[in-house]
């Protein structure tokens, strides 16, 4: 049975930082691709930054603005994501999603498992 269980939200004030981290198991952590996605209430999860098998490889939507790192350890089968200069418009539950697939890693739909989610809350 595969889990992702994500944890490290919480509330911080802005120009804080988080840094959440997704432990996967049931599946072999280094064949997947990872993302991170976020959903603020009254709106449709959005992607926020995924990352290849290796770590390598790496892409993050335009709202990370090189603020947020996403990161791997695939010997502890876990996906981070470093958040700094939060925003109070980054308050959201972030979810971290699991997929095997080839394409970009953006949509939602691509990914074939997710977590329970995490909450952030950004003061202002």
């Amino acid at each position: 049975q595969v889990q992702l269980v994500e944890s490290g939200g919480g509330l911080v004030q802005a120009g804080g930082s988080l840094r959440l981290s997704c432990a996967a198991s049931g599946l072999t952590f280094s064949g997947y691709r990872m993302g991170w996605f976020r959903q603020a209430p009254g709106k449709e999860r959005e992607f926020v930054a995924t990352i290849g098998w290796s770590g390598s490889t790496t892409y993050y939507a335009d709202s990370a603005g090189g603020r947020f790192t996403i990161s791997r350890d695939n010997a502890k089968n876990t996906v981070y994501l470093q958040m700094n200069s939060l925003k109070p418009e980054d308050t959201a539950v972030y979810y971290c999603a699991a997929r095997i697939g080839f394409g970009g890693g953006t949509k939602a739909w691509e990914y074939g498992y997710w977590g329970q989610g995490t909450q952030v809350t950004v003061s202002s």
